[in-house]
């Protein structure tokens, strides 16, 4: 990741990168009706990640694979392929956030979407899950990105620094991670 920033940087001089087909805008700031297309494209692959993990034997394994990998594997399951396919669905989303951000920034920006991780990750431990894997569920996570935007729109309506935005959403993820492994060491 921290490769390929340095290349966009290297390719564009950190200069932006004028959008020159205004249709790709659509993408990213159209919308149906009321209803933008990002948030369409949200719900659609929110609900494709549901089915997947939830009624799928490849959801299955995911779980497994996260709770215990020597468990899984000796369970059965082909963790090799079963992570190539993870990291194969990863790779998709992050390339579909990717191309809805360009789009709604209406340019390529080497440095749009730095931190991003950091948000992915407090969204993710707020919603509940694990960092001890294999557990984790999609409302969860969805719960998670909306407390996490509700904090962001209320610190910057508060005036608060961007800079100590950080600070405070490093303070949340440190305090779910604490409260994750009290609880975990709990039930052990």
């Amino acid at each position: 990741m921290i490769i390929a920033r340095g290349f966009a940087l290297i390719l564009t001089n950190a200069y932006p990168v004028p959008m020159l087909r205004p249709e790709f805008k659509i993408i990213g700031q159209g919308s149906f009706g009321p209803i933008p297309y990002v948030v369409i494209v949200f719900v659609i692959v929110a609900v494709i990640a549901y089915i997947i993990l939830n009624y799928t034997k490849f959801g299955k394994h995911v779980y497994a694979i996260g709770g215990n990998v020597n468990a899984a594997r000796t369970s059965g399951i082909k963790v090799e392929k079963n992570l190539l396919g993870i990291y194969m669905v990863s790779g998709i989303c992050a390339s579909i956030a990717g191309i809805l951000i360009t789009a709604r920034a209406a340019s390529g920006i080497a440095t749009l979407g730095n931190n991003y991780e950091l948000d992915a990750i407090a969204a993710a431990t707020i919603g509940g899950t694990s960092h001890t894997g294999g557990i984790g569920t999609v409302p969860g996570i969805i719960a998670g990105i909306l407390i996490l935007g509700i904090l962001n729109n209320g610190l910057l309506l508060l005036g608060i620094s961007p800079y100590l935005q950080q600070v405070i959403k490093g303070i949340i993820i440190v305090g779910a991670v604490v409260f994750d492994m009290r609880k975990n060491a709990r039930q052990k």
